[in-house]
């Protein structure tokens, strides 16, 4: 391994970490007794947005803060995601406050009951999975703890299968427009709204398909004008607080295919390109970590379950479920490439990819302007 790889960004679940903004924000104390890793514009808000904006790393952000005046501008810094850095896993976590360990999405693709489900779509490859494995058995943790918060998202989320696992019982507030969520989120703060939650994901949408480069650059001005936006609209002492559930990493066409006498020893895979997870046969757990080592340890780190267990990568608490639905050995690239699974595919190549715990995808901003 070369001395410029730094050892992996093991998630601060202690302290400055998406797990513990909910938690905080919405606790007895709210915004009156905040941790020093907030920023100090929300002591004392009486209401608060968060805007989660899928795709934000903090390391993109400040190489591109010319695209990105108002958020440059706003007060806060970094804090760290969860790994694995990937949506549906951090998403799961901020609406619970909970680690990936005890709310038990800890992956975009993950096993259950024997299938991979694929978490976002909700699906197997034998189809819709959404009667057939309830959401509620796979994260049975209300969001926001339990409070009946409006949730503005997307206006066909409402009925997702991810949406019914990780946002229970708040309120969904759909919007079919960056406009709307904007004007949305002046209503309920006007109708006195103490906390409102707003997902936006057009910087992963655009980074996925494009890369870096003028799409991504467009695609972030346009974000900072949302957030300029409602900055216009927040009514005295009230806060907007912007947060990411990863950064990204641009891999392109470095996509590995895994060596055919690896594979002979897998009978699955899950997770995603840069946190894969391989399940081996009965038996071959030992040979599929050896075998993976000698392939990839040059641009990955190739661990077994027991030490992404030990090591705390996804909490200090890893529920009996959540044990379950992990493989033997996981390849988690420090390389900017991807690894590929036949049985995962979508309508195009993906040309930047999150999911590993490097710089670039563990690093998400936590900023905050107030009215």
């Amino acid at each position: 391994m070369s001395e410029a790889v730094a050892q992996p960004i093991v998630p601060n679940y202690g302290g400055g970490c998406v797990t513990n903004l909910v938690p905080t924000l919405l606790g007895p104390s709210g915004t009156d007794a905040l941790p020093a890793w907030f920023p100090a514009e929300l002591a004392g808000a009486r209401q608060v947005v968060l805007l989660v904006l899928d795709g934000l790393g903090w390391n993109h952000l400040q190489r591109e803060r010319a695209h990105a005046p108002t958020l440059s501008a706003m007060a806060g810094g970094a804090i760290t995601t969860v790994a694995p850095s990937t949506t549906a896993t951090a998403l799961t976590s901020i609406a619970t406050g909970l680690t990936p360990g005890e709310h038990g999405i800890v992956g975009y693709r993950m096993m259950v009951r024997g299938e991979v489900l694929n978490v976002l779509r909700w699906s197997t490859p034998t189809g819709d999975a959404r009667k057939r494995i309830g959401a509620r058995e796979c994260q049975p943790v209300p969001a926001f703890l339990g409070a009946s918060v409006p949730m503005i998202t997307k206006a066909e989320f409402a009925t997702s299968g991810f949406s019914a696992a990780h946002l229970s019982g708040g309120r969904h507030v759909g919007y079919r427009a960056a406009s709307t969520l904007v004007v949305e989120v002046g209503r309920l703060l006007a109708a006195g709204e103490r906390f409102v939650y707003a997902y936006y994901d057009g910087i992963d949408k655009v980074a996925h398909e494009y890369g870096f480069g003028p799409y991504l650059d467009a695609e972030l001005a346009a974000v900072d004008a949302l957030v300029a936006a409602i900055i216009a609209r927040l009514p005295s002492d009230a806060v907007l607080l912007v947060t990411a559930d990863h950064g990204q990493v641009q891999v392109g066409a470095a996509v590995r295919s895994l060596p055919p006498a690896l594979l002979a020893m897998v009978h699955a895979q899950s997770g995603e390109g840069r946190f894969r997870w391989l399940h081996a046969r009965p038996g071959a757990a030992g040979d599929v970590l050896a075998a993976a080592s000698a392939a990839h340890r040059d641009e990955a780190w190739v661990c077994p379950v027991a030490q992404v267990v030990d090591e705390g990568w996804l909490g200090a608490r890893v529920s009996d479920a959540a044990r379950a639905r992990l493989g033997d050995v996981a390849l988690v690239p420090f390389a900017p490439v991807s690894f590929h699974d036949p049985a995962d595919s979508g309508p195009f190549e993906l040309v930047c990819r999150h999911g590993s715990l490097t710089a670039d995808e563990m690093l998400v901003p936590l900023l905050a302007r107030r009215a």
